[in-house]
């Protein structure tokens, strides 16, 4: 499932697109009564990443959730829970990317209105690893997302011991279109 994503990057990033090619009144008749994706991603909410169109994907492939930051949060974790436990999806990628306006934001921790500050707390652990490097701040989230995702979801943890599903983190390069897996 893993492979299939990163295939349909590499002909996002060569604007070789096929899904666009799909009978998509076909494939809105298929799913209206289930849906099998074959892989989940968790992605910020930044509109720069439309993650089906990142992995040249259409509807009823990708279990998407999305959230500034990309973080891990219990909403998170339940959604994706949902996506491996009862959808049987085989590989779940938390995918960061450049110019995160949540990872800068994080960053500087300046005073915000609303409730946009809740995000740095999630997002502080990769700032203080990155030495004030934005680009090793994002990718430094993106691999602590995945590891949260590894071990505080027991749903989760299980499936990888028995080989259901893999936990990987990736980064999306806005100006190439690329994904790139990123590794501890």
């Amino acid at each position: 499932a893993l492979s299939e994503l990163l295939a349909g990057n590499q002909r996002f990033a060569a604007n070789k697109l096929n899904s666009i090619a799909h009978d998509l009144v076909i494939l809105k008749e298929h799913t209206v009564e289930k849906q099998e994706p074959f892989a989940a991603v968790l992605s910020c909410a930044d509109s720069r990443v439309p993650v089906e169109l990142v992995f040249d994907q259409t509807i009823g492939h990708i279990f998407v959730t999305r959230v500034a930051g990309n973080i891990v949060t219990p909403e998170i974790i339940g959604s994706l829970e949902y996506g491996v436990a009862v959808l049987g999806i085989t590989a779940l990628l938390v995918l960061g990317h450049t110019s995160c306006g949540a990872v800068k934001a994080a960053m500087k921790a300046e005073s915000v209105p609303g409730q946009i500050s809740v995000l740095y707390k999630h997002l502080r652990p990769a700032v203080e690893r990155s030495n004030g490097n934005v680009d090793k701040a994002i990718e430094s989230n993106a691999r602590l997302q995945a590891e949260l995702l590894r071990t505080s979801s027991t749903v989760i943890s299980e499936a990888i011991k028995a080989g259901k599903v893999k936990v990987e983190a990736g980064v999306y390069d806005l100006a190439s279109g690329k994904v790139s897996l990123v590794t501890a």
